[in-house]
């Protein structure tokens, strides 16, 4: 096997929770403000859907009472703050089931046919059928892109590693709200152990060199 192998008809794109309720809404009149991640992350779309590879959203769908999301002690919340006074409380949550905030962004312009796959936890494969619908086609490379990266996406990479899937993680074309050092530090530090780490611009490439 060879770090550089890839086989365009055993792969797949996997877009995690690139959805409005995490994408500010334009102005009046004008286009949404996207940051370069989210960019990124359309330009791969398209690259993928040129060459014919299957695409993939996983999408959180939370209840509008939060009654899915379940309490558990931790120090701080997702953006490591504190709990005051110590007490836990659940989130806010930012996408809702039946609701236009859990669709996926217009920009990735989601098809019919693509695979959406409705989450409650963390993980893509958490309880999902996204491994089955892989194994189902025959895939067992995947290119994954969204965010936050130390949130879904590195739960997601931890499954996908565990279930033996080789994965492809664009560092430029994932993103988080949190702290931009988790991020560095996962792609640096930590996804390399279980991954392939590529940016962009390398991983189109490849994508049209498989292509022919």
């Amino acid at each position: 096997m060879n770090v550089n192998h890839f086989d365009l008809k055993k792969s797949a794109l996997l877009f995690f929770d690139i959805l409005n309720g995490y994408v500010p809404e334009p102005e009046p009149g004008k286009p949404r403000n996207l940051k370069r991640w989210i960019q990124n992350a359309i330009r791969l779309g398209k690259a993928g859907r040129a060459a014919g590879l299957p695409v993939f959203f996983a999408k959180g769908n939370h209840r509008p009472d939060n009654a899915t999301t379940a309490l558990i002690l931790t120090d701080t919340n997702n953006s490591l703050t504190p709990w005051p006074n110590g007490e836990v409380t659940k989130p806010k949550m930012h996408v809702i089931a039946g609701d236009k905030s859990s669709d996926v962004l217009a920009e990735l312009e989601p098809k019919a046919e693509d695979y959406y796959i409705v989450k409650y936890r963390w993980s893509a494969f958490f309880q999902t059928y996204l491994d089955l619908a892989l194994r189902a086609r025959g895939i067992d490379t995947i290119i994954v892109s969204g965010g936050s990266t130390d949130v879904g996406v590195a739960s997601t990479l931890y499954s996908g590693r565990d279930l033996d899937y080789n994965m492809i993680v664009v560092s430029d074309a994932c993103g988080t709200s949190h702290d931009q050092r988790a991020h560095d530090t996962l792609m640096e530090l930590i996804f390399p152990r279980m991954a392939r780490v590529r940016t962009t611009e390398p991983v189109i490439e490849m994508i049209q060199k498989a292509k022919g």
